[in-house]
Order: structure tokens, then sequence, then C-alpha cells
């Protein structure tokens, strides 16, 4: 009597391999772009809130707020990926376990080793994409950042001429009004007072224009055609003198002058220093994509659901896992700056931890064939 060959007992042929990638790599990758894209809309509401206290306190102009967000939301996309790539396939295999495709799945013969196709795929694109953020995109959007918070700064400690309204600069020292503007940004009718010293000077001008120099660091009111009173609180005596035109320069300070943040310096001036922090900076930047392949490797079996067990029933897990092995990373990055741990061993040892207990959760649930004797 001939026997009957079920479904299990035939090798998947590579159309359905193919297929089956396709199907794992389209459910990964459209989790992780979820998860990340919710994660990101997160971060962009809390960076706004941010960026507009510190506006409202120091006194930016409304331009820079949207560049701060976008800088700033740049920049920690390197922490998001990561998070969203290991959420992103232990809910897309978790749904598979739950739904018992992965069932079927293993029941036509396909291990878990073999998930590790379409998964890595998506892996190997996030790695690519965190390896340029990290190495080159977060370290200018630092820089740019800072530009831009410095720039605002300076231009805060002048403000910005309106007519109709008093305006104090100079550290209130000086005080500033123009009855009308023109479109060329030719004021009309203005008054201006200044102490310099002990003395008083006001100016009555026809005209004024605002003149920024040296990159912003110097603001001066050009005056036409006016008249200017000079005196002594309380003294009878004053100094009037008529003018064609007059310049009053207002130099204004940076109040964040120096070198870069490291975490805005270029790489490739990291690799050439020699400091323990730039070779914590360094690891740390190589450690991002890193930490996807890890993570990676580390979800495949911790997505891993029990028959009875929820979709979501890993998903606290994952969050635990990446925020010890985030907070390991940042505390050995804080010893390598402080000199507590040696620069050869570095960062390095996190990854191996993270990549240990990976192995230990592959051999549970798929053991090689020698620990099944």
């Amino acid at each position: 009597m001939p026997r009957l060959v079920g479904v299990a007992d035939r090798p998947p042929t590579g159309d359905a391999l193919a297929t089956l990638d396709r199907y794992v790599l389209r459910e990964v990758a459209l989790s992780w772009l979820a998860v990340t894209g919710v994660l990101l809309l997160i971060l962009v509401a809390n960076q706004l809130a941010a960026v507009l206290g510190q506006a409202a306190e120091r006194g930016y102009p409304r331009s820079v707020i949207v560049g701060l967000i976008g800088f700033t939301s740049l920049q920690n996309l390197t922490v998001l990926i990561p998070v969203g790539l290991l959420l992103g396939i232990v809910l897309a295999l978790g749904r598979l376990y739950h739904e018992s495709e992965m069932a079927a799945i293993r029941a036509c013969g396909v291990g878990l080793s073999r998930l590790l196709r379409p998964v890595g795929v998506l892996a190997a694109v996030v790695t690519g994409l965190l390896a340029w953020l990290a190495l080159d995109a977060s370290p200018r959007a630092y820089a740019e950042a800072q530009e831009i918070r410095r720039e605002a700064l300076r231009q805060a400690q002048f403000g910005v001429l309106e007519p109709g309204r008093f305006h104090s600069f100079a550290g209130g020292d000086a005080v500033f009004y123009a009855e009308s503007r023109d479109p060329d940004g030719t004021f009309r009718n203005v008054f201006v007072q200044r102490r310099a010293q002990d003395r008083v000077e006001l100016v009555l001008a026809a005209r004024a224009r605002h003149v920024v120099e040296e990159g912003g660091a110097l603001h001066v009111l050009v005056l036409y055609d006016g008249e200017r009173y000079e005196g002594l609180p309380g003294q009878p005596q004053l100094r009037r003198i008529f003018f064609e035109e007059h310049g009053l320069p207002v130099r204004v300070t940076d109040p964040e002058s120096g070198p870069l943040r490291i975490e805005a310096r270029p790489t490739t001036e990291l690799l050439r220093a020699a400091d323990a922090a730039s070779h914590a900076e360094l690891q740390w930047r190589l450690s991002l994509p890193l930490m996807a392949l890890v993570l990676t490797l580390l979800a495949v079996p911790l997505a891993e659901l029990q028959p009875r067990q929820g979709r979501y029933g890993r998903i606290g897990l994952a969050i635990l896992v990446y925020f010890v092995y985030a907070n390991l990373l940042s505390a050995a990055k804080t010893w390598v700056e402080k000199g507590t741990l040696d620069p050869a061993l570095g960062l390095w040892w996190t990854h191996l931890v993270v990549l240990a207990g990976a192995a230990w959760l592959w051999f549970r649930q798929s053991p090689p064939a020698w620990a099944t004797r």
C-alpha cells in the first residue's frame, strides 16, 4: 500500500523559502517602521516642549525653533533606531507565534535559524543607516544645533527692532523706538536713549537703518538727519549736536564661545585624538551600529511565545533588555572618559555580555545535535 506523504514530510522548495523570506521581511520591516515612527513622534513632542521652554527663557527668535527640533531629533535617532528594531522584530515574530503561523512554518521543516535570513537583511540596512548617522550625520547635526543656539543667543542680546514698540538692548542701557518702517527696512522718526557711564544721550533722527556686521557680533544703528542731546542727570547743561549721519555701534558677547563639544567633533578628528574622552566618544559611535546587530541576534529567539501567551508577552522583557544594555554602554562610556576603564576593553565587553545571553537563548531553543544525544 503506498505511503501518504504529508506536508511536513516534504522539504520546502526554493520558491517557497523565497516567499517566506519576503513575507517575514515585510512583516518585520513594517513593524520596525511603525515602532520607530511612534517613538520619533513622542521624541519630537518632547523636544518641542523643551525648545519652546528654552526659546521663552533665553529669548530665541522663532526662526530657530524648527531648526533646533530637526537637528536634535536627528541626533536622537541613533538611540531610537536600535530599540525600534528590537521591538519591531519581537512584535512581528510575536504575531506569527500568536496566530500559529510560526507553528505552520516549523511544521514545514523551517527552523528558527532560517528566520535570520530575512531579519538579517533588515538588520544590515538598519546597521548601515546607523553607521552613517552615528559617524557622520549626528556629529554634524550636533555642531549645527550648537551654532544655531549660539547665533540665537547673540540675536537675543540685541533682539528684533519693530516699529511702534520700545525696544531695549545693550544690557538695558539703550532704548530704541521708531514710528514706522519702510518696505526696504528703513525706520522713520526714530528715538534712541543710551547711557554711557554717567552720561545720558538722547537721539532724534528722521531715518535709521539697522546693520549687522562681523557675523552678528556687531550691530550698528545708522541714524540720518537728526540731533543728539548729551548731559549728566540732574545738571542743567546739555550739549546739542546736529548730524547728517551718525552710527551707534553695539557689540554683543558670545556666551557659548569656545571649542565644539566632543559630541560635535568629526569622527576623523576623534580617530587622531589620544585622550580618554575621544576614545570613549569614538567607541560609543561605533557601538550604535554594532548594537543593532547584537539586538537582532537576541530578538529572534527572544520573540518566542508559549502556546497560551499573549501577543505582547515579550515586549516588557525586550524593553528591560534594551534598558540594561543601553545603560551598561552609557556607564562604560563614562568609565572610559574618567580613566576608570582601560580603553582597550572600553565598551566592547557590554556587547559580549549581551551576545552571551543571545547565544544561550539560541542554544535553549535550537540545541545542536550533540547536545540532544
